[in-house]
């Protein structure tokens, strides 16, 4: 996931959380926090219980995070914030508990005439490699459920849009022709795709390290008949560390009418 992925995320995620944004640049992001999401992220029971039994005015926190440290310009102090960090990932785990999925409209008020809205399917992709080492890539795509067609970035697409929750008053929706499970279908085989075609050397090289981590554990049993428990565990210690894997989850997705 790209430094750019990351901000548009973030971006993203606190707009749609209430939490207003006092500040930005294409590498950082500092945001006045609600209530809700300062109890939800910041880790601060014990004052606002105190907060609360006094009757006190509250403060959310306000946060600054740094999604690329290399090009900052001046003296920018916050949270570097990157794809597998654990405010990223708690991030991640905040939007699945506030809901994945969503169903937003393209606000043309503003526009004269009466205009049409197309709905497209789009779902966001974590797809982890794991091994003795972790590598973790965030995907976006978008169907459109009128004529089938895919669209690779569709999360960075969206963040010029102006959307809203409700229907705007001078447009209507057409109905889809896809089906939005069969259109997840499509979109899960299109990730599946990638996996399929992405460079696999990384598994063949912990294979190997697996392999040479193995050699060293029966180095030291060698000659040992009734080998002890310890090596049971060791070695299923070394599959469990070196063993290639990969997961691939949503992260969230909806509907959104686009003209």
């Amino acid at each position: 996931m790209f430094p750019q992925q990351v901000h548009s995320y973030l971006r993203d995620f606190f707009l749609e959380n209430d939490c207003h944004i006092v500040n930005e640049s294409d590498h950082y992001i500092t945001v006045q926090l609600s209530i809700d999401m300062d109890k939800r992220i910041m880790n601060r029971p014990f004052y606002w219980r105190y907060l609360e039994s006094t009757n006190g005015v509250p403060c959310p926190a306000q946060l600054t995070l740094i999604t690329d440290q290399t090009k900052l310009d001046g003296n920018i102090k916050g949270e570097v914030v990157h794809f597998g960090s654990p405010r990223l990932n708690q991030l991640f785990r905040a939007t699945k508990e506030l809901g994945a999925f969503v169903q937003m409209f393209e606000n043309v008020n503003h526009l004269e005439t009466k205009t049409i809205l197309t709905p497209w399917l789009a779902v966001n992709y974590k797809v982890s490699y794991y091994c003795d080492q972790t590598k973790e890539m965030l995907y976006s795509f978008g169907l459109n459920l009128m004529t089938g067609q895919l669209l690779d970035g569709f999360q960075e697409s969206l963040s010029e849009v102006d959307l809203v929750t409700a229907m705007p008053e001078n447009a209507f929706e057409l109905p889809y022709i896809i089906k939005p499970i069969r259109a997840l279908e499509r979109l899960n085989v299109a990730i599946e795709n990638i996996v399929q075609q992405d460079d696999h050397t990384w598994a063949e090289e912990a294979n190997k390290r697996w392999h040479k981590a193995q050699q060293v554990l029966e180095y030291f049993y060698d000659g040992v008949e009734d080998k002890p428990e310890s090596y049971e565990m060791e070695k299923q210690a070394l599959e469990e560390q070196y063993d290639p894997r990969i997961k691939i989850e949503v992260i969230n997705g909806g509907l959104f009418y686009l003209k």
